[in-house]
């Protein structure tokens, strides 16, 4: 398992388009995707799950991957998140 903390950096937070957007990349991968807020810990596979976390700019989440491809589905996250 690969844990990485990441800010999020999109202006407007994590919103519908977004959250999509987000679930898209993950589901990208065969690699479990999970958010964690501190709080909360939700499949980044989920749009429900996603929305719930609220995301919005400046939160912090810890990004954890697991899996045959988690180093290359980590990276994409926290490209996504930090919005490169």
């Amino acid at each position: 398992m690969l844990k990485q903390e990441v800010v999020i950096t999109n202006p407007g937070g994590l919103d519908g388009r977004e959250v999509a957007m987000c679930v898209q990349t993950a589901g990208r991968f065969l690699a479990e995707i999970h958010l964690t807020d501190g709080v909360r810990r939700m499949n980044a596979k989920s749009i429900m799950g996603m929305m719930a976390l609220g995301l919005a700019y400046g939160d912090t989440v810890t990004v954890e991957t697991e899996g045959r491809d988690e180093e290359d589905a980590l990276r994409a996250m926290t490209n996504f998140f930090e919005g490169k």
